[in-house]
Parts: C-alpha cells; sequence; structure tokens
C-alpha cells in the first residue's frame, strides 16, 4: 500500500512560544488526524548552518537533532504541508512515498 511520509528536521531547543516545537508540530498533527507521528532524538548532525550538534559530557545536550515522522494518505500530508511549513520556518520538512507492508 502506497502511503507519503513526512519527516520534519528540527532542533532539540527549537521552540514554539513556551512549549519544544516538536512537541507542538505532534500536537497539531494529532489534532488533524494524521494516522501517527513518532518523534526521534539524534545522537549527532548538522545542517545548513554548519554547527554540529550532539550529545556532550555527562549526557548534556548541545542542541541534538530532533525527527518528527508520520505516514498517511498523499491527500492528507499534502493537505497539511502548508500548515505544518508555517509551524517549521527554519527545519527541513521531506516528503516522499513508502511502501507500507
Amino acid at each position: 500500500m502506497k502511503k507519503l511520509q513526512l519527516t520534519i528536521y528540527l532542533n532539540e531547543t527549537d521552540m514554539s512560544g513556551d512549549l519544544a516545537l516538536h512537541e507542538v508540530v505532534v500536537r497539531k498533527l494529532l489534532s488533524l488526524e494524521m494516522a501517527g507521528a513518532t518523534v526521534m532524538q539524534g545522537v549527532m548532525g548538522y545542517g545548513r548552518h554548519g554547527k554540529v550538534h550532539r550529545k556532550r559530557l555527562f549526557g548534556v545536550s548541545d542542541d541534538r537533532p530532533m525527527l518528527i515522522i508520520a505516514i498517511d494518505d498523499e491527500d492528507k500530508v499534502r493537505k497539511i504541508l502548508t500548515e505544518i511549513k508555517a509551524m517549521v520556518p527554519e527545519g527541513l520538512i521531506t516528503v516522499h512515498e513508502v511502501e507500507v507492508a
């Protein structure tokens, strides 16, 4: 079965008001009735700004990368994409076709 995967790349310290941006985005996906979403915390990464984000001594964060992955029907993903883009002005958003077994 063909679906679209929405992947949103953020940093751990990205905020929306007083809340973590990844939490705000996941709650928005839930309210838009996406089939599901998962947040994953990266160990290390960098983006267009060239700053390396990683775990430091004693597990203290240095603004680690975060990924939000959601998979649903193409029409639903396309419908919410504009709204999600507005919420994530600095992050990278990708959409690609996946096969769900």
